[in-house]
């Protein structure tokens, strides 16, 4: 079969302010070349949506270099190998990679490490899978769970961002290491999921009113928190350091709050709780873990297997549909991991 010709691209046109808007990107084409020798050439089939692509189009110092204007905007991806010159990898393994917003990918074998490429067993989970449980958003969650999280049965958890592609692998995770488990989400009908699908023992919904966190935490925590899961930052980390347990782990994994700021972030007003309590809050950043993603994939696809956890996607379909589907996230309108289709395998 011939290569397709034509690579359908999105770039970052310009660094937003607040919201990303339309005019933060452009769409261009590119030419489909044949992989040079050592390298491959996959076809993308659906892309992960996460909130820290926005921190990646910010210009300053972070944990990974922005995107560049005028550059294939980041995002992680699964695909299919159409072409190959590389030993290892055949024509149509299925495989994930950093494959960028666009429907093709050329790797020379100097970019192969960088890229992140990984070849993926669709015996162990499903394409959108692999983008959610057994992906970035899983491996965030399980790493930043048991390493910085460091659960112990019989302890109380709160995730914020319950309904979300990282809160609902903490939940689950936390509920089979023997935790009680409380999450916090957006609207009603996330709350009766997690509880009534993945079996979270509570959820309180953050816009049922201007107290409901608070409330929510004295009803749902009644002996305190001892791991807090924080996805959200904001007035909800603010309120849930007021509750936290002596030895509390915080483990700071998001601020999608504070993402789309034109102020300076909102940091938190009551750290000193974390003093009194003796308290530990950390960072996560899943690539620091990239050595060890296939104990946690293994871990999870055992748990997906058995029936003992659950994985949701929200897909939206197109390319094109890239800008508008990442303002979902804050927007709230996502429920589950939010996947872009880009193509049939």
């Amino acid at each position: 079969m011939p290569l397709p010709t034509t690579n359908h691209q999105i770039r970052l046109a310009a660094r937003p302010v607040g919201l990303p808007q339309a005019s933060d990107w452009s769409h261009t084409t590119a030419p489909v070349t044949e992989p040079v020798e050592g390298g491959l050439l996959i076809k993308t089939l659906a892309l992960s949506i996460d909130p820290a692509m926005r921190g990646w189009m910010n210009e300053g110092k972070s944990y990974i270099a922005p995107v560049g204007i005028g550059e294939v905007m980041r995002a992680g991806g699964v695909g299919q190998v159409i072409a190959s010159r590389h030993p290892d990898y055949a024509v149509g393994d299925m495989v994930s990679a950093g494959l960028g917003v666009q429907e093709y990918l050329a790797l020379a074998p100097s970019d192969i490490a960088r890229s992140g490429l990984t070849k993926i067993d669709l015996r162990m989970g499903s394409l959108s899978q692999w983008l959610n449980v057994l992906g970035m958003p899983g491996m965030t969650g399980y790493f930043g769970l048991m390493d910085v999280g460091q659960p112990r049965a019989g302890e109380t958890l709160v995730v914020s961002g319950a309904a979300g592609a990282v809160g609902q692998t903490v939940g689950q995770v936390a509920k089979i290491k023997g935790c009680r488990v409380v999450g916090i989400a957006g609207g009603q009908a996330k709350c009766d999921w997690v509880v009534q699908e993945l079996g979270f023992d509570a959820c309180i919904d953050y816009k049922a009113s201007p107290s409901a966190v608070r409330e929510g935490l004295k009803t749902h925590c009644p002996k305190g928190v001892d791991i807090y899961f924080d996805n959200v930052g904001g007035d909800i980390l603010d309120t849930v350091l007021t509750r936290i347990n002596r030895k509390a782990r915080i483990v700071i994994c998001g601020a999608i709050s504070q993402y789309n700021n034109t102020t300076p972030v909102k940091g938190p007003a009551n750290y000193l709780s974390l003093l009194v309590n003796r308290a530990r809050m950390e960072g996560i950043v899943v690539f620091d873990y990239a050595d060890r993603y296939a104990v946690g994939v293994a871990e999870m696809a055992g748990y997906l297997r058995e029936g003992r956890m659950k994985s949701k996607e929200d897909i939206v379909i197109g390319l094109d549909q890239f800008p508008t589907t990442l303002l979902k996230l804050f927007q709230g309108e996502n429920f589950g991991k939010l996947v872009l289709q880009v193509a049939e395998a």
